[in-house]
């Protein structure tokens, strides 16, 4: 059984935040329940597949602690800057948030599916983007020799043609597997980019052969069973790149080429409050605006950060604090721009994900909190 470790409880008022209505931004039906225990215990299985010598090391509690220090100090390029750092992160933290995000994809399918596209035009790399990445790179594309290859069960959700493409800033583990989740659960085909200054490209490998592979079954298992066993994701399902660079080096050409011509949904989990502490105000609110130019017409900005106080930012001076929700409308919703405007979707300042009972994995895990704003833009030039 997955150990939980008790939170504090919340203050009434955050409590209320997490179920109280906000007309026409606010989506209720946010819960941990939205994938099945069997759902969430296969993501569960392939984190401790992948990482079972990681989990298992006696040095796994020593990488730990120094990244949790790393990370109290908010020293994230030390958190963030070694292999087997990252390793160690992936294998603690990464599985409840990839439940976590799994659930938050599926909350705001509605607006995902408005973007799926049925062009036929494949998801390969295409050489000029194949050439921006950089030799530490990796890039996975697996696409069927025939576009008409079915690469899952019919759907009532979405054609089997159906491709949804997103683009992770400053994540890696946790968005790759629940986004693959969301493909399998939805029957589409999808182009991930993942975007981060950490060196996650064996963690994105080892990953990606978990989620391509059949999990692991006794040799005693019967011969139905063992017809069953399928990977969660079909090798030419997801089209799947990872580049290590910093997203706020970025020219706007050399961003425009990541975000691609066609509607996307980016993804800043618990990123942006790490961007405007690291970086600066004047940095990250750059980059926004940046999306806003570059990004095609429809395409989504979903954002999910800490809660409170945990996501505050100074500015000035006197070193005056903002709530990065305040940042993030204002420069998105509250500055007039000629060439696009957003729209906020939906706004939840505290949310709490609960793992459910009888889920296992090697170690214990907790439940976690968030903030979630998702936003569409529209080009109105």
């Amino acid at each position: 059984m997955v150990k939980k470790t008790p939170s504090k409880k919340a203050p009434a008022t955050s409590k209320k935040a997490s179920s109280k209505s906000i007309p026409a931004q606010q989506d209720p039906s946010l819960s941990s329940n939205l994938q099945t225990s069997a759902e969430q215990q296969r993501l569960l299985n392939i984190f401790s597949d992948a990482f079972s010598n990681v989990l298992s090391s006696e040095l796994f509690p020593t990488l730990l602690q120094e990244v949790k220090q790393a990370l109290f100090n908010r020293e994230f390029a030390t958190a963030f800057g070694r292999e087997d750092y990252l390793e160690a992160y992936a294998a603690r933290w990464s599985p409840t948030r990839a439940l976590c995000y799994a659930s938050v994809f599926l909350s705001i399918q509605k607006h995902l599916s408005k973007i799926v596209g049925h062009d036929q035009d494949g998801d390969e790399l295409k050489p000029a983007e194949e050439n921006s990445l950089s030799s530490g790179d990796v890039v996975k594309d697996k696409q069927a020799t025939n576009e008409n290859t079915e690469v899952s069960p019919p759907s009532t959700k979405a054609g089997k043609s159906g491709k949804l493409r997103m683009v992770c800033i400053g994540g890696c583990a946790a968005e790759h597997l629940a986004f693959a989740s969301y493909l399998e659960s939805q029957s589409l085909v999808g182009r991930l980019t993942l975007l981060d200054s950490g060196p996650w490209s064996s963690v994105t490998a080892l990953l990606e052969a978990k989620t391509n592979s059949p999990p692991p079954i006794s040799k005693y298992a019967s011969a139905a069973a063992k017809a069953s066993n399928r990977p969660l994701l079909e090798a030419h399902q997801l089209c799947l790149a990872f580049k290590q660079q910093d997203i706020l080096d970025l020219d706007a050409p050399s961003l425009a080429a990541v975000l691609g011509d066609k509607p996307t949904i980016v993804t800043l989990m618990f990123t942006l409050n790490e961007l405007y502490t690291s970086e600066g105000i004047s940095k990250t609110t750059k980059l926004l605006k940046n999306l806003g130019q570059e990004l095609s017409d429809g395409s989504l900005l979903l954002v999910v950060d800490s809660p409170g106080s945990y996501s505050e930012a100074a500015v000035g001076k006197d070193k005056k604090k903002y709530p990065m929700q305040w940042l993030l409308d204002h420069t998105l919703v509250g500055i007039e721009t000629p060439e696009y405007t957003w729209e906020k979707l939906q706004s939840n300042e505290s949310i709490w994900f609960r793992l459910p009972d009888g889920l296992t994995y090697p170690i214990p895990l907790e439940n976690m909190r968030y903030q979630l704003h998702l936003y569409r833009l529209e080009k109105t030039r």
